[in-house]
């Protein structure tokens, strides 16, 4: 159950986060509050469940980093230290994807300057990012079946002859 809760939460994640870096329409304040308090919800609910043991919640971490870019303020050089030491799950490439597309709402927010992507990009260079600027929402991870010991001994089994077995043998 762990394991199925751990790829859904990363489909959740994936499929949420290329909707923000494709979509110019979504890259606002108000978008990192929703997306804040709906992944809050997700987190509470693993909880409720007894999940958060599963892994699930730290698939949800890119996304709650773009979330709070979003909702960070992007002027000063300090802004810029922030965001790269807080943004430690999204590529270089990710963040500046955002930060250009990132639109105000209302007449109190700016748009980014293109002088403080800049700093970002130049305070990220040294990051080894891969180039890939989407995630794989069809990335799998791997199933792990627990191994359970049984009680049982194999010289205490009996194999009917039925069974065509001839060429075992009990050592």
């Amino acid at each position: 159950i762990q394991q199925v809760f751990k790829q859904l939460f990363y489909m959740i994640n994936a499929i949420a986060l290329n909707n923000l870096l494709l979509r110019k329409d979504v890259c606002s304040w108000s978008t990192g509050m929703q997306l804040r308090f709906n992944i809050s919800q997700l987190e509470e609910w693993l909880r409720g469940k007894n999940l958060q043991q599963s892994g699930a919640a730290q698939t949800l971490e890119p996304l709650i980093q773009a979330a709070q870019l979003l909702q960070l303020k992007k002027k000063t050089p300090e802004d810029a230290e922030a965001i790269c030491s807080l943004c430690t799950s999204l590529t270089t490439q990710q963040i500046v994807k955002i930060l250009n597309l990132y639109t105000p709402v209302n007449e109190f927010e700016e748009r980014v300057t293109v002088a403080f992507i800049r700093n970002i990009q130049k305070q990220l260079q040294e990051r080894n990012d891969p180039p890939q600027l989407l995630l794989d929402f069809k990335h799998m991870f791997p199933v792990l079946f627990p191994f359970n010991p049984s009680a049982i001994t194999m010289d205490s089994i009996h194999l009917p002859a039925s069974l065509n077995l001839d060429f075992l043998n009990k050592v």
